[in-house]
């Protein structure tokens, strides 16, 4: 084998190793870039077609579209604190980043999971930084108004602990002495 045949060996299996790096990162990226995208439109739709507190069907509807503005996290807690809560969003996206990099994360379940925490995390992230409030505007009655961001969030945070939980892998047994 000449040194031309190695390095074309060699190139080829990092190319090899690179293409199967793509096909398994593809979902998270994919769902995370989804998610910001459907965010943005959503609040976009909702700040340029609807006033701030306007509702959208009205009526006694259950589930209505209302623009809301928050200055804080979720269920209104820490209004005002956006220098704080930009801090904390910009960690988590770094964590969501070093969790996806590393084991045990390695299940295609827990990439699509992390894409979505992913995808939330910037969503909100992005409002905050553009307006200084994140927009919402899913609303319950009784319960506080959200968006694509935060259900992206909560739905990856439960499947993350539905997923560890339902393993059946609990913590490693001690030794007996």
């Amino acid at each position: 084998m000449t040194a031309t045949d190695v390095g074309v060996e060699e190139q080829t299996t990092a190319t090899n190793a690179i293409v199967r790096r793509l096909r398994r990162d593809a979902p998270f990226f994919v769902v995370a870039v989804g998610v910001v995208l459907l965010d943005q439109l959503t609040k976009s739709v909702v700040r340029n077609g609807l006033a701030i507190g306007e509702s959208w069907p009205s009526g006694d509807w259950l589930v209505k579209i209302t623009h809301v503005t928050n200055s804080g996290a979720a269920f209104g807690i820490l209004q005002g604190q956006g220098v704080f809560l930009t801090l904390t969003a910009v960690v988590a996206i770094a964590a969501i980043f070093f969790y996806y990099a590393f084991p045990p994360l390695e299940h295609g379940l827990l990439r699509i999971a992390l894409g979505l925490q992913l995808g939330g995390a910037i969503g909100n992230l992005s409002d905050r930084i553009r307006y200084g409030e994140v927009t919402d505007f899913f609303h319950f009655p009784h319960y506080p108004a959200f968006n694509i961001a935060d259900s992206s969030i909560v739905v990856g945070l439960f499947v993350i602990v539905g997923f560890f939980l339902l393993r059946g892998d609990g913590p490693p047994e001690r030794e007996s002495t």
